[in-house]
């Protein structure tokens, strides 16, 4: 099997186009776009947040517990 050819490449996005019409496509288009977008700008506020000595500073505490189920008084 090898590779497809322009020609069905053409006929999947004239199916896709008939389907979903182009102004879903469009909106589909510039939402995906502002998602990339914004969790680009996100990386870039969050790496500046992060402490310099990687994922665990000198102010970080560990707390240790055990989790023991509630009993039912009715």
């Amino acid at each position: 099997m090898g590779s497809f050819s322009i020609w069905h490449w053409l006929i999947v996005l004239i199916i896709v186009m008939l389907v979903f019409g182009t102004k879903k496509l469009r909106n589909i288009g510039s939402d995906l776009g502002g998602a990339v977008r914004g969790f680009k700008e996100g990386m870039k506020e969050g790496g500046s947040d992060a402490p310099a000595g990687g994922a665990h500073s000198a102010d970080s505490k560990v707390i240790e517990g055990e989790i023991k189920e509630k009993s039912k008084s009715a």
